[in-house]
Formats: C-alpha cells, sequence, structure tokens
C-alpha cells in the first residue's frame, strides 16, 4: 500500500509540473485574402460545414476546447493542429500554385469520401463537426466543382 501511495503522490506532482509547459495557441483575428472562403464562390451551408469541421486544425484560428489549458491534452491538441496545418492551411489557398490546389482538392475529395476526414478522435467531442452523407455529398461536388470535374 505504500508503494501505492509514493506512486500516486509522484504522478500528481508530476501532473501538476507539466502545467507549467504552455503551448503554442494557434489563434488569429485575421482571414487573409489568401483564405478558402475568400477566394472561392463557397456557398454558406458548405462555409458553415467546413468552418465547423476543418478550420480548427486546418486554418490559422482555432476554437480551442476548455480542456486545451491541461497538459497533457494541450499537447496533443497542438500536435493535431500543426499536422493538419502542415496537410492544408484553408487560410493560405490562394498562396498554393494551381497544380498543388488540384492535388489537395483530389486530397479533400478522396477523404471525405473514405470517411478520414474529419478525424474520428476530433468528431467524438465535436459531434457538430460529423458529416451527414448529404454535406459529404455537398463537399465533394463542391470541390469536384472547382477542380473542374462538375458531374
Amino acid at each position: 500500500m505504500k508503494i501505492f501511495k509514493v506512486i500516486a503522490w509522484i504522478a500528481l506532482i508530476a501532473f501538476v509540473g507539466i502545467q507549467f509547459f504552455p503551448t503554442d495557441r494557434n489563434e488569429s483575428d485575421l482571414i487573409p485574402q489568401t483564405d478558402f472562403m475568400l477566394v472561392n464562390q463557397v456557398p454558406t451551408s458548405i462555409q458553415n460545414q467546413l468552418k465547423e469541421s476543418c478550420y480548427d486544425c486546418h486554418s490559422n484560428n482555432t476554437k480551442y476546447p476548455w480542456y486545451n489549458k491541461i497538459q497533457p491534452a494541450a499537447w496533443y491538441l497542438e500536435d493535431h493542429v500543426k499536422e493538419g496545418k502542415s496537410e492544408l492551411n484553408f487560410n493560405e489557398w490562394d498562396s498554393l500554385s494551381r497544380r498543388r490546389k488540384a492535388s489537395k482538392l483530389r486530397s479533400i475529395i478522396k477523404q471525405v469520401e473514405s470517411d478520414e476526414m474529419p478525424l474520428s478522435s476530433y468528431t467524438l467531442i465535436h459531434s457538430d463537426a460529423v458529416l451527414s452523407k448529404a454535406q459529404q455529398t455537398e463537399i465533394i461536388e463542391y470541390m469536384r466543382q472547382l477542380r473542374g470535374e462538375a458531374n
């Protein structure tokens, strides 16, 4: 029983200690002129769903949940946001080449079709981000139109 108390105290001290290591926050009030929504004529329904399902990890402005102030959750979220932005940052859309945009659109279509995006770990807590089949179809068709592949 004594060893359990020692382990519990060490774990508690470690948990409190890691709270003093902050993360970089991905927040900005600025919407750049290169933003996907500004550059393209995005229908309102798709705008709303992209903002709800994609923009937290794929833009320069994340709406953080309350638990982002608690480590190690904050590190986990920071890693996801950095990885998401490295793959696609909707705020920097117009700075991409035509070829790169086409590649990103293909990737968006593929990942929405296969239910890879939004991540299930994200939709577990953000139920509003779950895409219905109709929303998936609407997004996919819009992305295909942007690629010039309207069906």
